[in-house]
Formats: C-alpha cells, structure tokens, sequence
C-alpha cells in the first residue's frame, strides 16, 4: 500500500495564534528608530523640493527605493547630472552592508515561502535589522514568526512615507531646513544600531576595516575611498560570516582517508602472506 510522502517541515510560517500581537510588538519596538529616522525624512523632502526632480519624484523614490543613504546620494548625482549607470553603481555598493544583515537573519527566514522573504527583503534597513535581530536572537532559528520582523518593517517604511511627504509639502516654506543640524539625529541612530552589534567578531572586524580605510582613503575623488572602504568592510564580514566547519571534524575527514588506505595496505599484505603460505 503506498504510503502518504512526509510533508516538509517549514514551509509556512509557524503557527502563532497571536499574530497581531506580534506584528503590533515589532511596531512598538521600532518607535526609537521611527524617532530618528524623521529628521531624515522631512531632509530628503526639502532637497527635492528645493532640487531638480518634481516633487511626485521624491515621493516616488521613497516608496520604490525605501533606502535613506541611497536616496539621498542618488539625489546628489542626478544635481550633478550623473549618468545612471554611476547612479546605480554608486547606490550599489553603498548598500552592499544589507549582504550582512541577510548573512545574519538567513537562519531564522531561510525556511519561510519565497513571498515571504521578498516581503521582508524588500522591508530590511539598517532600523529594522536591528530591531529583527534583537528579538530573533532571543529563539532558535525556527522556532520563531515572521510578524515581529513584518510589523518592524511596515511601520518603519509607513514612517518613512509621512516625513517624506511632510518635507516635500513644507520643505520649501523652509529652505534652510538641512542646515539646522537635523540630519545628526540619524548619525545618533546610526551609533545606537551599530554600537549594540560590536560584539560580533565579524562585525567588530567589518567596522573597523572599513572605518580605517574611510580615513585613509579620503583624499580620493568623487568619495571613491568611501566606496572602497564599503566594499573592503563587507568583504570581510561576509568572509567570517561564513560557517566553519569544527576542527574536530576536520581533522577527523583528514584522517579517514589515510585510515582507509593503511587498512587497504594491510589487506593486501595479508592476501600475500596467504598466497605465500599456500605455496608452501
């Protein structure tokens, strides 16, 4: 009688009869970060309205792009007249730090449908990896829901449309806006979500890195020593992000091999042994 197949584990989100509550959690925890980030948003508004692009643009951008630094460094180049492919490259390599960030939920998402991973993907800042990474690494991998991660990620880019649109309205009743000092608002959210991940050896090592070639680097035009530092510091925390295997383990498939060529070695030793004995 054939048998039913075993369906496979995780392919849906756990079960939790308590989504919302979740989803309105992750909401909550992400309100410091909502804080932060609006300075940053009402800033974005009033360089374009103050700027080349038509206002519908900006508001564009943010819905699409859901990248502050990105965003604004894209607005930089297209003043400049930039070519898109420096635009795309540029905001490329500045966002490479999200390799990271997946390097590290991958364990806790890696099971759930592909919707939902676009989903959160497509949700991920420096805000919200931050927020999902202090409530995940709390569970084991898999024992956990995606509506924590989910209510962090929608609030966060809900938030990001408000002051968007609140400086594209108000922003150009108010042109000296950016020179008020707002925008250090979002180095101080910047410092909150890096600091707390120091103690990672692959972070500590990534930030270190690029920070010391930022410095010595910064004498390259077009911010290329920036750029660099970016790419050098990722490299290095995706190469100590990666699964080592124990020494243990290693040594031990080292080993077998050798162990199965002297068994080898002795069974034909002895097969000689016998054929001698038998002619005599």
């Amino acid at each position: 009688m054939a048998t039913q197949p075993h369906s496979q584990p995780h392919l849906q989100p756990p079960p939790h009869p308590h989504r919302f509550k979740e989803l309105v959690a992750g909401a909550r925890d992400t309100v410091p970060m909502m804080i932060g980030a609006a300075p940053f948003g009402i800033i974005f508004g009033t360089l374009v309205a103050t700027g080349p692009l038509a206002l519908w643009h900006g508001q564009l951008m943010s819905l699409a792009v859901f990248a502050g630094s990105a965003q604004f460094i894209a607005l930089g180049l297209i003043a400049s007249n930039a070519s898109f492919a420096v635009i795309w490259a540029t905001t490329l390599i500045v966002n490479l730090r999200h390799v990271l960030y997946s390097a590290t939920l991958a364990p806790y998402v890696s099971h759930l449908p592909l919707r939902w991973r676009l989903a959160l993907g497509g949700l991920l800042t420096d805000e919200v990896f931050a927020v999902a990474w202090a409530y995940f690494r709390r569970h084991a991998p898999g024992d956990v829901s995606p509506w924590h991660f989910l209510g962090s990620g929608l609030s966060m880019y809900l938030n990001w449309q408000f002051w968007t649109a609140a400086g594209l309205l108000f922003g150009a009743a108010f042109p000296g806006l950016q020179s008020l000092g707002l925008d250090f608002a979002m180095v101080a959210t910047f410092i909150a979500i890096v600091v707390p991940q120091l103690v990672a050896l692959r972070y500590l090592a990534a930030a270190v890195t690029a920070g010391a070639l930022a410095f010595f680097w910064q004498a390259w035009p077009y911010k290329l020593g920036l750029l660099g530092a970016v790419l050098v510091g990722v490299a290095v925390g995706v190469v100590l992000s990666r699964p080592r295997k124990p020494r243990d383990a290693a040594d031990a498939d080292t080993q077998q091999p050798l162990r199965a060529h002297r068994q080898h070695d002795q069974r034909d030793q002895h097969d000689q042994h016998a054929i001698a004995g038998g002619r005599q």
